[in-house]
């Protein structure tokens, strides 16, 4: 199945709040990085992605109706070129900067930190992401200059790249409308999810990770 619509913003551009909103006008299960904390039998495929070899994306999105965040905005051109009838939703905040304000308090103490489960699937994971971090986006990620630097060229390059007519740009402050007005569905009548903020990251990831460790261990 294809992808109805495919998130290429990068981790803290309000992505957990879009998988919410996306599940919700679309039906169906949206990928996101605690998809792959939850489901650690899929690694392999992505260190598989990480070393340039072909992936079958389909099989691997197969069930689901779209997908943002890492890993998957990794890989936005396979996944853009694999779903040519999906809209490109390229999430940002309002500046490099608050989008950095936010990584460095979330995301780079992940990726420097300890390992935080010692399940050998999640510490698979684990080591997985921070390849996939070092080679797809910046080495020095926790360095404020070379992450800012590829935040921006990871936008300039999607901006370029596609096609206008497939382009939304989005931002949280943004919620419902220009989701909805490009997917030609009616906006909620609900407030638009704000998921994940900054001094909630860190217990998100830890009961993801034990959600997983005891679904592993049963």
């Amino acid at each position: 199945m294809a992808l109805k619509v495919v998130g290429v913003g990068l981790g803290r551009t309000g992505t957990n709040s879009l998988k919410v909103a996306l599940e919700q006008l679309l039906g169906g299960p949206c990928y996101h990085m605690f998809e792959l904390i939850a489901n650690p039998q899929q690694v392999p495929v992505w260190e598989q992605a990480i070393r340039g070899e072909e992936v079958d994306w389909h099989t691997l999105f197969d069930g689901y109706a779209a997908t943002v965040d890492w890993p998957g905005c990794a890989f936005w051109r396979d996944l853009v070129a694999a779903n040519p009838d999906a809209p490109v939703l390229l999430s940002t905040r309002d500046s490099a900067q608050t989008w950095w304000a936010s990584m460095e308090h979330t995301i780079v103490p992940a990726l420097q930190g300890p390992m935080l489960s010692e399940q050998p699937d999640l510490m698979r994971g684990q080591v997985m992401v921070r390849e996939l971090f070092a080679t797809r986006f910046t080495p020095d990620v926790a360095d404020r200059d070379a992450a800012i630097a590829a935040y921006e060229r990871h936008c300039d390059e999607v901006r370029r790249e596609v096609p206008q007519s497939r382009l939304i740009e989005w931002q949280p402050r943004d919620g419902w409308e220009p989701i909805c007005a490009r997917l030609g569905v009616p906006v909620p009548d609900t407030p638009f999810p704000h998921e994940n903020a900054s001094e909630d990251f860190g217990d998100n990831v830890e009961r993801s990770i034990a959600d997983s460790e005891r679904a592993l261990g049963s």
